[in-house]
């Protein structure tokens, strides 16, 4: 989804840098996030502590690191190449590089982090020996953490373990550290995550020995919430940003799949739905995508519908059925999945009609958004996009967002 890619922000971070000014005349910025997985002075950080240790300075825009969400519960450190700035993250002293890492905190208290120590989509290749090498020096880290042994946690895809790696659990915290199946041919990512013994949500369900979600259907309910002016929507979705690749339908999925407690990210999802970041998206391919997902996962997905000449069908076996949906069926579609707390995947055409906020620049193409909410008395539906803070509450005209609609999605846990 080229036409409908943000120009990625100066989202990076950076701990213990080499100098602030020496940093900025050499554009250059040597990050070591230690202190994000140093316990237990990792659990005494708060977002105002972030704010403190990486100041402004005397760049147009902070380089060190960017809130995902306006509450600033989510934020995320990136590495960059480019022109005018490079910053490299890493951790252990600098002896193990990484692609990213995502801090959430709670109620104002550091609740854990995600890191990205390695994914093909941002680090193209990695040796077999430097990836042994990454693995096994930050295993040593969370076990000395951690005071505990891991145990073994094998992949079986046929029952939703999509993972190899190894789990620690103790009274200090929980950790998992894992990557695709060897087996797979390709050296696809290396994820790490640790937070605090009582963090639920994705971090619990990391750490479990079964697949599927944590929350169950009947909770979601719980998360639906309603406005003076008469909107009803579904909050505690958590934020990511899908960045400059075209990755706006495993984004998405993340942000869905997060919602509902289920471990993964963009990358791993990408992976899976064989989603290519340079190509636009059909509604054809984003039902191909996302159907090659869901049951991965244990959830159940859905194509509600898809735009076909004039009108929104169903569709069967990659076939446009039926009558075309009629416009009361599809706000009938919105309004019952959001009452039920469950947020719906969003295929549209950008910049075709007015919305609130509005698009910062010129923006048309193929994207995916979530329909969150909606408001019947002031005919509005409530969405959010996947780019970070800012994006987490917006709306359009009901009439004018099924109009500018390529596709409706439902992706939710199979209950049992």
């Amino acid at each position: 989804m080229n036409s409908a890619i943000r120009t990625i922000s100066l989202s990076l971070l950076g701990i213990f840098l080499l100098g602030n000014a020496s940093a900025q005349d050499n554009k250059s910025l040597e990050t070591n996030l230690d202190p994000l997985i140093n316990l237990p002075g990792a659990y005494g950080l708060k977002p105002e502590d972030l704010e403190k240790m990486f100041e402004k300075g005397n760049w147009n825009r902070n380089p060190y690191f960017e809130w995902l969400t306006k509450d600033k519960s989510r934020a995320i450190f990136k590495n960059k190449d480019m022109a005018n700035l490079k910053v490299n993250l890493s951790l252990l002293n600098g002896e193990v590089p990484i692609e990213e890492a995502i801090v959430d905190f709670k109620d104002g208290k550091f609740l854990g982090v995600t890191i990205s120590i390695f994914n093909r989509g941002d680090g193209g290749s990695i040796s077999s020996s430097d990836f042994d090498n990454r693995f096994r020096k930050m295993g040593n880290h969370i076990g000395k953490q951690l005071a505990t042994r891991p145990t073994r946690r094998e992949a079986k895809p046929t029952q939703g373990m999509l993972t190899d790696g190894f789990i620690w659990i103790s009274a200090r915290g929980k950790a998992v550290l894992e990557h695709n199946p060897k087996e797979d041919g390709n050296i696809e990512f290396l994820r790490m995550r640790l937070a605090r013994r009582d963090a639920q949500g994705a971090y619990e369900a990391a750490t479990q020995s079964r697949a599927g979600a944590t929350v169950k259907l009947s909770d979601l309910t719980k998360n639906v919430k309603r406005r003076p002016n008469g909107a009803v929507y579904v909050s505690n979705i958590p934020m990511v940003d899908q960045g400059a690749k075209g990755y706006c339908v495993v984004a998405s999925a993340q942000r869905l799949f997060e919602y509902y407690g289920i471990p993964c990210d963009m990358h791993q999802l990408a992976q899976i739905a064989g989603s290519d970041p340079e190509m636009g998206t059909s509604s054809l391919e984003t039902n191909a995508q996302l159907g090659k997902i869901d049951h991965l996962f244990k959830t159940r997905f859905e194509c509600l519908a898809v735009r076909h000449r004039n009108g929104l069908v169903e569709l069967e076996d990659n076939k446009y059925v039926g009558d075309s949906v009629p416009n009361e069926g599809f706000h009938k579609m919105v309004r019952k999945s959001i009452d039920a707390g469950i947020p719906l995947l969003w295929s549209l055409g950008l910049g075709q009609f007015q919305e609130e906020p509005p698009l910062s620049e010129q923006t048309s193409g193929g994207h995916m958004r979530m329909i969150i909410g909606y408001n019947e008395k002031e005919n509005k539906i409530v969405f959010s996009d996947s780019w970070g803070a800012g994006h987490e509450y917006k709306t359009m005209n009901a009439d004018d967002a099924l109009k500018a609609t390529q596709g409706l999605f439902s992706m939710k846990p199979i209950v049992r």
